[in-house]
């Protein structure tokens, strides 16, 4: 519990800090946008490995390469734990926006820092809503913002890493529209970092793999007509194959 507590101390403190860092950063926006889109990017990826030394992660990066540094891709992964976003983010190399559930909007401080990152909200009982998710996700895309979304659509609950939950094919909108280089992750743990024993927080090792970038453009017909499927396939290959390295 103890790490727990420092864990949300942490945050808590990062949250009311992060209110003149934003002011800054919002003025910067208004000249150099860009510069403190990155600018914010590193601070929260700094806060975020702070917090996972917190919590006595240790994690194992594959495929780091595989991130693009000046080109906007869509990344899709399996999705485990609250800490998926956290450890995939500190190691964005550009922009990159993540989709996340619309009530997390609603959270003073922490909706605003999400806001300026290009974070997207979803709310699956919104059908138009969640058009205009895509969107804007298909937008960022075009302005050179990656997007990083979890097509299970919540956390796989089940205690297997590599039972992974249907894709819903809508979470490939922005490939299928702009053409862009999909990349596939895999997470392996991130669930005994905290959920599975929830409310404590426990020291363990975790994978996390960047799959191939696969442009949009070089999948077969059949690969494009069943696109869910295909990556689901690969990322739960790459799931289990990642698991005798825990």
């Amino acid at each position: 519990m103890l790490r727990a507590l420092i864990a949300i101390i942490f945050v808590v403190i990062y949250c009311i800090l992060s209110v003149p860092l934003l002011l800054i950063e919002t003025l910067i926006r208004k000249f150099n946008p860009i510069k403190a889109e990155l600018s914010m990017l590193r601070i929260v990826q700094c806060a975020f490995k702070i917090l996972l030394f917190i919590c006595g992660t240790k994690v194992t990066v594959i495929g780091l390469d595989n991130i693009p540094e000046d080109e906007a891709v869509l990344f899709v992964g399996n999705h485990l734990s609250f800490f998926d976003i956290i450890i995939s983010y500190s190691q964005m190399k550009n922009r990159c926006g993540y989709v996340a559930k619309s009530n997390l909007e609603h959270i003073p401080l922490l909706s605003w820092n999400m806001k300026f990152l290009f974070c997207l909200f979803l709310d699956r009982d919104d059908l138009k809503k969640g058009l205009e998710m895509i969107q804007k996700a298909i937008s960022y895309i075009k302005e050179g913002i990656s997007v990083f979304i979890f097509p299970e659509g919540t956390r796989n609950k089940s205690g297997d890493d590599a039972n992974l939950a249907e894709f819903h094919r809508g979470s490939f909108k922005a490939a299928q529209r702009t053409g862009c280089k999909i990349i596939p992750v895999a997470f392996n743990n991130t669930a005994n970092i905290f959920e599975a024993h929830f409310p404590s927080v426990k020291p363990c090792h975790v994978i996390v793999e960047y799959g191939t970038p696969v442009p949009y453009g070089d999948l077969t017909r059949e690969e494009q007509r069943n696109i869910d499927g295909h990556f689901r396939t690969i990322i739960k290959e790459m799931v289990i194959k990642n698991r005798s390295l825990i």
